[in-house]
């Protein structure tokens, strides 16, 4: 027979995880929040990452800064309205997609209202409340506020708070412009024979903290993070400023 150990609460406590946070607020919305600013976080680090292999590649074929910051510039905004375009096609679609469900989710409480409360109370259920107070929870939540009652524990949606697809198309197109501006700074600065240099010196930094930034919002220990981000950063540029290198001097 296994024995349970039964906690004294005279005992020492155990010790914290690097993680606990007693003051954070388990609110829906904090989630969502967490999901918006960590998704700009690594926008911006899309932005940092394939600015820099643009700018360090062209640096590779030519010491021309004009040729330089053509291509770095071009690639900030191709880059921030695909970012912006794929989001927003992306949220449009999962948000039409949300209206559909509602649709027919409303649909079934005008004309299945019975089936419906029961199938609330059954899920209730099945997250451990009794089969009364599941039966009494369905009952009265259904009485206040029927479809978002339903949509939020059957479906996982807010009819409140949909996703917006213009707020995410343009949190992206901020966060990759803003990550791109710096590799681009970085290989402005008028030190020819430093400046490819300086832009890796500047991305690393701009990765370092991009990374340490994701990981604790997903809090998640920076380090590996941190070495990951920093190690795929300095690979693109080393891998694009080959690349131009060689085609540069085929070229010539």
């Amino acid at each position: 027979m296994t024995e349970v150990s039964v906690m004294n609460p005279n005992d020492p406590k155990p010790p914290r995880p690097a993680n606990f946070h007693p003051e954070e607020a388990h609110d829906a919305s904090l989630g969502s929040r967490l999901n918006w600013l960590r998704a700009g976080v690594l926008g911006a680090n899309d932005g940092i990452v394939s600015v820099a292999g643009v700018v360090v590649g062209v640096a590779g074929a030519t010491s021309s800064l004009t040729a330089i910051m053509t291509a770095g510039v071009a690639a900030l905004v191709a880059g921030a309205f695909s970012m912006a375009g794929g989001e927003y096609v992306s949220v449009s679609t999962q948000r039409d997609t949300e209206r559909a469900m509602l649709k027919l989710e409303a649909w079934e409480l005008r004309n299945l209202p019975v089936e419906e409360e029961g199938e609330l109370a059954k899920l209730y259920e099945e997250r451990g409340l009794s089969a009364a107070l599941a039966a009494q929870v369905a009952r009265e939540l259904t009485a206040e506020n029927p479809l978002k009652a339903h949509a939020e524990i059957e479906l996982g949606i807010d009819p409140d708070d949909l996703t917006n697809p213009w707020a995410a198309a343009g949190s992206s197109f901020v966060a990759f412009a803003i990550g791109a501006a710096l590799p681009l700074a970085a290989i402005a600065i008028p030190l020819d024979g430093l400046r490819v240099w300086i832009c890796f010196a500047a991305v690393a930094v701009g990765l370092v903290l991009t990374g340490y930034v994701s990981a604790r919002l997903g809090q998640a220990n920076p380090r590996p993070a941190v070495l990951r981000n920093v190690g795929v950063g300095v690979l693109t540029m080393i891998v694009t400023w080959c690349v131009g290198a060689l085609l540069g001097t085929a070229v010539g």
